[in-house]
């Protein structure tokens, strides 16, 4: 499986509207870029959510995260939400926004 098609229909419905943001297949699943900027994406059933530095420790204390490292390499400000801390839509959208409201505070690319 490459990644959760349903949970990326979610993200779509969610942030249908939103000015700026394209769909790019990257890493094996697919990423949803706020002006060039990746916000939120999907890699097999885990969301990935750009929090930024400031934020990073604050959302791996959540549960259901993890360092976003698919590579074996962990980025900073990424983080990987497994698909218990997304499945309640109430936590997809906050996660979604966090991701779309750090992408907003990046240079347009």
């Amino acid at each position: 499986m490459a990644y959760n098609e349903s949970l990326a229909q979610v993200i779509r419905e969610k942030t249908e509207g939103t000015p700026g943001l394209v769909e790019k297949k990257m890493f094996g699943g697919i990423a949803f870029l706020l002006h060039g900027n990746m916000s939120v994406g999907v890699h097999k059933d885990d969301l990935i959510v750009r929090v930024g530095p400031d934020s990073h420790d604050d959302s791996l204390a959540k549960p259901h995260t993890r360092v976003f490292d698919i590579t074996g390499r962990s980025m900073k400000g990424w983080v990987m939400v497994h698909p218990e801390g997304h499945e309640d839509e109430k936590a997809l959208s906050s996660w979604i926004e966090k991701g779309l409201d750090f992408a907003a505070t990046l240079p347009k690319k």
